[in-house]
């Protein structure tokens, strides 16, 4: 009896074995699939013409600039700043990994979305959406883009830092700020948007502290030097947060510094 079960099993592997095959190998040429596989290939050549260079010029640069886009939505956005100031949230709390990174990344990239949004509006409406319809060209568009996320910029920019990098570039004293290049005004606005995080972030920290440092004489004063003070600081900075209504409060300055 076993071995007549045996030898049914190894006939089913044998049956499922051949008909996968048939399916991947053989099966293919009579029965095609119900919905195409896609097949992309990227191959390396030699031009046939300078037309076909430039475009495979071109295509290079598109990758090129899409693998920098991470970049110039933490240093031209508010993500910056607000990703700082939930990490300072975080580590005034003193609870360690929590929320997790996964959280704190991800809210502030959707508190940038949400910052941010008028500024795409106005530059899908004026820039992108005239170049896909052939309207304007491409110098132009990239020219309209930037006067939006450049006034961003400005409005959020110290004259003193965008003094000293004004200053290391050896430019000539700028009229308006037409005259400024980018390259002068991302750094200087970096520099800013540091300042100011690190500034809500002191503030934020301070009655976190007050607790610490209450919680910490009250122990020492009962002679528990061996009880660590965060164990018992812990909840009461998360019962002061709770109360306050924390996260609101952050979101609503975060959101509100940007006005």
């Amino acid at each position: 009896m076993k071995k007549n079960n045996r030898n049914k099993k190894v006939i089913l592997i044998l049956f499922l074995s051949a008909a996968v095959y048939f399916a991947f190998s053989g099966g293919q040429a009579a029965a095609q699939p119900l919905l195409p596989f896609p097949n992309l290939n990227i191959d390396v050549g030699t031009a046939g013409d300078a037309e076909e260079m430039v475009a495979s010029l071109r295509l290079f640069l598109l990758l090129t600039v899409l693998s920098l886009v991470p970049a110039f939505l933490v240093l031209m956005t508010s993500f910056t700043r607000i990703v700082i100031v939930l990490g300072f949230v975080r580590n005034a709390l003193g609870t360690q990994q929590t929320p997790p990174n996964q959280i704190v990344v991800g809210l502030a990239l959707f508190l940038t979305i949400f910052i941010m949004s008028p500024i795409y509006t106005q530059i899908n409406q004026e820039a992108l959406e005239p170049y896909l319809a052939e309207e304007i060209e491409q110098e132009e568009a990239l020219d309209l883009a930037a006067v939006p996320i450049r006034s961003f910029m400005f409005n959020q920019t110290r004259e003193k830092d965008l003094a000293l990098f004004v200053n290391i570039a050896n430019l000539e004293q700028p009229n308006t700020r037409n005259d400024i290049p980018l390259t002068v005004l991302i750094p200087a606005f970096v520099i800013s948007e540091l300042k100011t995080a690190f500034q809500m972030g002191f503030l934020l920290f301070i009655p976190f502290l007050i607790i610490d440092m209450v919680v910490a004489s009250t122990l020492m004063a009962m002679g528990m030097f061996m009880l660590p003070p965060v164990m018992i600081s812990l909840p009461f900075k998360l019962l002061l947060f709770i109360m306050v209504d924390g996260w609101h409060l952050v979101v609503k300055s975060l959101v509100e510094s940007f006005a």
